[in-house]
């Protein structure tokens, strides 16, 4: 009720202004009324790899469900991209270009401290952003025109944690998280916190931007007599990563960001043993299934669209949550029957959704209550992911 309370208030000073504040939609080439949807990615950086396949699921949503009716009359919906290149500042000048093209709602972004960073910048514009991916509970704490269709950070550390446990009976876990990465950091926090009640010994260290020689953690991990490692770190760390980790021996959990066909090759080429919390599984549900049969297909029939998913057809869960996000858009442009992003943020708040990832029902906050997490590893003979487990939450 707090964010809808919130979204309420300024709807009605919206409405009190409606005569000369609601976005005019732009006509396309062929005259077609336009809302756009703005697009809050990275397809550079450090996470640009993620950040594309978050696109291609948006992307993709778009191709199946490319207009809206409002008002009575069909509008095109028109998807503006900007790349925020996985930082900080950068992200700001981002979300500024959607602010300036008029967009009445952003999806995005791959990357929770880029997500936060922009966060002021939508709300003080009155424009709803959905995140697709960013796990970071800061980024919908106390901004009541950010949500997200994703589980967030608290639980998935916690699920980890006991994956440790009861999976290998850990009693000594080497933590590596990346330094100045909010959702790193934040991971390995809750992972460590969860770990300390569970009584698993906790050895952290940090791997400074830049480096790519992973030699000395997995000495450290070794000396430490850690029978698993942690690593919440982005995909380029992450193969370098399972790359020199194999010869020790020692189990690699991760976070959702190695839900992605880099890992596969990784881990394959390697012999690692790898695990990781991800949000989609294709075996989970009906409409889960038919989406990756039709984000395969589409993603086929375009050698651009395949090339910006790694070259494969591996279906990554940040492209299921970015085609979960913009449908979840289209509903609220359709309850609000507007262009107006406030009147937007205000419908969005109500919204309820069973998408290809799980039911999508906003809280005070702004966030799911996503009731499963689902467990995979790898197979390194076959070359492919495998269920693991599916872990409920904890009530």
């Amino acid at each position: 009720m707090k964010k809808l309370l919130a979204l309420a208030l300024a709807a009605v000073m919206v409405l009190g202004l409606a005569a000369c504040g609601e976005k005019t939609p732009s006509g396309g080439s062929s005259g077609d009324k336009v809302i756009k949807i703005g697009v809050y990615e990275p397809s550079s950086g450090a996470n640009g790899a993620g950040g594309k396949k978050e696109v291609l699921g948006i992307e993709y949503a778009n191709s199946v469900v490319p207009t809206v009716t409002i008002g009575g009359e069909e509008y095109k919906v028109e998807l503006v991209e900007v790349d925020n290149q996985s930082e900080n500042d950068k992200g700001v000048s981002a979300a500024q270009q959607l602010v300036s093209a008029g967009v009445s709602i952003v999806l995005g972004s791959y990357g929770s401290g880029v997500s936060m960073a922009a966060a002021p910048v939508f709300e003080e514009a009155k424009i709803p952003a959905i995140g697709c991916s960013c796990t970071n509970p800061g980024v919908t704490l106390g901004n009541p025109y950010y949500f997200r269709v994703c589980y967030l950070d608290p639980f998935q550390g916690s699920v980890l944690a006991n994956l440790a446990k009861d999976e290998f009976d850990a009693k000594v876990a080497y933590v590596l998280t990346e330094l100045g990465d909010d959702y790193s950091v934040g991971l390995g926090e809750y992972f460590t916190q969860e770990c300390k009640r569970l009584g698993i010994q906790v050895v952290a260290d940090q791997n400074p931007a830049g480096n790519t020689d992973m030699s000395g953690f997995i000495t450290a991990a070794k000396n430490a007599n850690a029978d698993v490692i942690f690593a919440p770190t982005s995909t380029t760390v992450a193969s370098l990563l399972i790359d020199q980790a194999a010869s020790a021996g020692i189990p690699i959990i991760a976070g959702d960001t190695w839900d992605d066909a880099v890992i596969l090759q990784a881990a394959t080429k390697s012999g690692a043993d790898v695990y990781f919390s991800t949000f989609y599984d294709a075996g989970a549900s009906e409409m889960a299934a038919e989406f990756m049969s039709g984000f395969q297909g589409w993603l086929n029939a375009n050698s651009d669209k395949l090339n910006n998913n790694g070259g494969t057809d591996t279906v990554s869960a940040v492209s299921a949550l970015g085609y979960d996000a913009y449908m979840v858009a289209i509903e609220a442009i359709k309850a609000a029957d507007t262009t107006d992003s406030d009147a937007i943020a205000t419908a969005l708040a109500g919204v309820s959704y069973t998408g290809v990832t799980g039911d999508v029902v906003f809280d005070d906050e702004g966030d799911v209550d996503k009731n499963i997490i689902f467990i995979k590893g790898v197979d390194t003979e076959k070359g492919e992911f495998y269920s693991v487990k599916e872990q409920g939450l904890n009530k």
